[in-house]
């Protein structure tokens, strides 16, 4: 990242569009080379960050998308979708909130009919709260967000996309380095996405045997609209500067991860596994 981030807040889910410096997500760099043709994905929260470059790079390699986000995320939704169209690809746009188990189905539903089916699920959607000092400063309505965000959509959505994956297709978690260096801000997320692994590993084992491969991407400190919308605006000068490379990533060093675990062909023997883009930081 050339700019430095300055001192900035937004209240969550956040958008794109305030953001200094503003992200990468591959506009302008992802070249495709057809390794994911024909396939169709489910991008959860792939308004923007990790899921918009996820969106643009799995376009520019040959798959459909269809994008799920919250309503208030519409600016940033239609964004990407335009990038996705602009790739010569389909973008299917499916707003809802994914703490419902009705609403996840639903948006399983949007997808299959929208893309005529489906093949890679990402569950990428997810929530934290940094502003707090100390585990007093947990509330239930926040543990409930985390909760439902992180861990329960992303059951409802693999039950419901299990019904229509086939011999082939994949599912890919979006995990984080707070699986393994949890910070005390974050106890609740960092909790999630350690559930993450163990529940990727789980479903490795159970959908092997049909064919359907499941793996996660851990990635570090990235910077996308859930850290102004989450993290101490006095914080964020400093965000991403532990790392080993003494920076943050941007979503569009995240993707590649993503393409590659759904790739048919360069993936095809690798289910149960957390693949790290942490800028160094150990995920061991």
């Amino acid at each position: 990242m050339s700019d430095e981030i300055t001192a900035q807040q937004q209240e969550p889910p956040g958008l794109t569009e305030p953001m200094s410096p503003q992200p990468d997500h591959g506009e302008d760099s992802y070249r495709g080379n057809a390794r994911l043709h024909g396939l169709r994905a489910l991008i959860t929260g792939g308004d923007s960050g990790i899921g918009r470059a996820t969106a643009i790079a799995f376009a520019r390699e040959g798959a459909d998308v269809a994008i799920a986000y919250l309503p208030q995320e519409q600016p940033d939704a239609e964004a990407t979708a335009a990038l996705v169209r602009a790739a010569g690809r389909t973008a299917v746009l499916v707003p809802g909130d994914l703490r419902e188990r009705d609403a996840c189905r639903a948006t399983v539903a949007a997808a299959v009919e929208g893309l005529g089916g489906l093949d890679v699920l990402v569950n990428n959607a997810g929530f934290q709260m940094a502003r707090r000092s100390s585990l007093a400063d947990i509330t239930p309505e926040d543990l409930d967000r985390v909760l439902h965000t992180n861990l329960y959509a992303l059951v409802w959505l693999t039950q419901a996309a299990v019904e229509h994956l086939g011999e082939g297709s994949s599912i890919i978690n979006v995990s984080s380095i707070q699986a393994y260096q949890p910070s005390t801000m974050l106890l609740d997320y960092a909790a999630t996405k350690a559930a993450i692994n163990n529940m990727t590993v789980n479903l490795a084992a159970e959908l092997g045997e049909r064919g359907i491969r499941v793996n996660a991407v851990a990635p570090g400190p990235i910077w996308t609209p859930l850290q102004p919308a989450t993290q101490p605006a006095e914080k964020l000068p400093t965000f991403g500067k532990d790392t080993p490379l003494g920076r943050p990533g941007q979503p569009a060093e995240v993707a590649p991860a993503l393409v590659f675990l759904a790739a048919p062909a360069e993936a095809s023997y690798v289910t149960g596994t957390v693949l790290g883009v942490t800028g160094g930081k150990p995920v061991f």
